[in-house]
């Protein structure tokens, strides 16, 4: 018998994401993708003339605005469609002919920066006070002039943007490797029963009772990693390279500051994450000693950190777990809550199951004008119930961003973006704990929260974080990154963070950076655990029903990237530039890890 993963042709139409809400078809795509590229001359003639008048800068920044729009737009499509089912030839095909086309949409508007900054901050201001509509961009416009020692000439600023494309190979390539390419030894877990590895399932794998269909699925799965280290490692190192170059270029101290300064985020801010970290590794390796004896065994391994500890899988269908979603978001209001419903159920923002060529892991992804929708591989687990939550948030963060937020402000920043997504869980678990009183419930409960959410967020990903700072500062002190040094450094500080009662398999876990393309996204893993920090403050004021700790929340959704993110997290309830909210979150992890201690006895 064999567990087979389906085409991506058997899934039903309602569990696919709404494609046609974006373009009624790929002809409609492609006609769409020649308007744009008919529609990059527009910005053209105002080139050169920003400083004429108010109205000029005005209709040219509508005109910049309209393109980068549509073309996000047609980019998400086609990325969407890709990554549904990679194998999809005319999928890929469209998805890097968009990406081409942003760059050129990039590159055409780049002159904007750099005549806004000529035309002065004092002239701006008294523009400003004149006129409503340019009033909108006054924080846009503050940014700019904050950034200004680091802008550039305008014919480097469009060589900037030209290079845009090209540089994202080493990312596009891995992806396409990993996604489309590898094909995955199955596991034989008897005589009659093989087992299909896909990047869809391979979670799933590791929550398998069977440690040995956990064993062999994670030897297999890192593998063929393995086999192919001398080109992963060349494509991370080129990416952070690329990074490098844009540090230099744009004149900064270091990648850390450079990637930082952008969203006016003192470098503070990660170095005490960091530090809170280390600290707090012995509540780590409490977890995992209470881990390693619910399961009886000697020593850990990195395949058993999802092993379950519950007896008895519990089963939460795809729509059970829509409504014990929605139950747990009840605080937030019946506007937030039906949304969230009619999202889902009716207006199809997720795709749903997994399926051949499915692309790894769970997003959210859209644009203002188009669905928040949301990829995922649904499997009718906690788990599952519990990523679904997760992507919701994010999504409701874009849909009221969108909503309530002109275009320019539309994008927040990768800061904040772990905040909503993690708020959703926290306000599950805070909901279904003291609701379910089923034992094994509440143990897959607290399994998923500490076992899969918490070790993603507050144990792999400021690990990743430590192994992304090592090695952007080795490029910049010019040193070689390798596939074996890479493999070593990532090995080391797993080691550190497993403790001693691990079974430390260097080469697999070594590899483990390589199955993150989030390292492609220039110190973002950081910000998933101040992510969920910040998310656990916010999350714990409206359970305990502190005065207008709902209004300030949703404050916070609303405002996109109209301030910056360590004020609209001030303004929502906390303060970010101070370890506490770190803290506090090991406090709450360190009372999940009492209940599973109780649990399991």
């Amino acid at each position: 018998m064999a567990n087979k993963v389906p085409a991506r042709s058997k899934i039903k139409k309602q569990y696919t994401w709404n494609a046609e809400s974006v373009f009624k078809s790929p002809a409609t795509w492609e006609k769409e993708l020649k308007q744009i590229t008919d529609a990059i001359s527009k910005i053209k003639p105002y080139q050169g003339h920003l400083a004429d008048s108010p109205s000029t800068l005005l209709d040219a920044l509508a005109v910049a605005h309209d393109l980068v729009s549509r073309v996000g737009i047609a980019f998400m499509y086609a990325g969407f469609a890709y990554a549904v089912d990679t194998t999809n030839q005319k999928a890929a095909g469209m998805r890097s002919r968009a990406q081409g086309l942003y760059g050129q949409v990039l590159s055409a508007v780049s002159f904007l920066q750099p005549e806004i900054l000529a035309i002065g901050k004092d002239k701006l201001d008294e523009w400003i006070s004149q006129n409503e509509k340019l009033a909108i961009y006054k924080h846009s416009f503050d940014d700019l002039f904050r950034k200004q020692a680091h802008v550039r000439s305008a014919e480097v600023e469009e060589l900037l943007g030209l290079v845009s494309d090209p540089l994202q190979g080493p990312s596009s390539s891995t992806g396409m490797l990993t996604n489309a390419d590898f094909k995955f030894n199955p596991v034989k877990a008897s005589l009659r029963k093989t087992i299909d590895i896909t990047q869809g399932n391979f979670p799933n794998l590791m929550h398998n009772p069977d440690r040995k269909v956990r064993r062999i699925a994670y030897e297999n799965y890192m593998d063929k990693y393995i086999e192919h280290k001398n080109t992963l490692a060349t494509n991370l190192a080129h990416s952070i390279k690329t990074n490098v170059f844009y540090m230099r270029a744009r004149k900064h101290e270091s990648s850390l500051a450079a990637s930082l300064f952008d969203l006016n985020i003192p470098t503070d801010v990660f170095y005490n994450l960091i530090e809170t970290f280390k600290k707090n590794l012995p509540v780590w390796h409490r977890y995992f000693e209470i881990r390693r004896r619910a399961l009886g065994l000697k020593k850990l391994a990195y395949y058993d950190m999802w092993a379950p500890v519950t007896k008895k899988k519990v089963k939460v269908p795809f729509e059970k777990g829509i409504e014990l979603i929605c139950e747990s978001l009840a605080p937030m209001g019946k506007d937030y809550v039906e949304t969230v419903r009619k999202g889902v159920l009716k207006d199809r923002w997720v795709d749903v199951y997994p399926n051949q060529g499915k692309a790894e892991g769970a997003f959210s992804w859209g644009s203002q004008g188009t669905h928040p929708f949301i990829n995922m591989s649904y499997t009718d687990e906690v788990t599952s119930m519990s990523t679904l939550a997760h992507e919701l948030g994010h999504s409701m963060h874009s849909y009221l961003t969108w909503k309530n937020q002109p275009f320019v402000y539309t994008d927040y920043s990768l800061f904040v973006a772990e905040v909503a997504s993690n708020f959703h869980q926290a306000m599950m678990r805070g909901h279904l704990l003291n609701s379910m009183k089923d034992k094994n419930f509440q143990l897959a409960l607290i399994e998923e929260a500490v076992g899969g959410n918490f070790f993603r967020y507050f144990f792999q990903m400021p690990t990743l974080a430590r192994f992304e700072l090592e090695t952007h500062q080795r490029i910049e002190r010019g040193e070689s990154l390798t596939p074996d040094s890479m493999i070593d450094l990532m090995a080391d500080l797993f080691a550190e963070g497993f403790g001693p009662n691990f079974d430390m398999d260097r080469e697999r876990v070594g590899m483990t950076w390589s199955t993150f393309g989030h390292l492609f996204s220039d110190y973002y893993v950081y910000a998933y655990a101040t992510g969920i920090s910040a998310a656990h403050s916010l999350a714990g004021g409206i359970l305990r029903g502190e005065p207008n700790s709902v209004e300030n929340y949703l404050g916070f959704l609303k405002s996109g990237s109209s301030d910056y993110s360590l004020n609209v997290l001030k303004k929502a309830g906390v303060d970010m530039t101070s370890p506490k909210a770190v803290e506090d979150t090991f406090a709450v992890m360190e009372g999940y890890i009492d209940r599973l201690e109780k649990l399991v006895g």
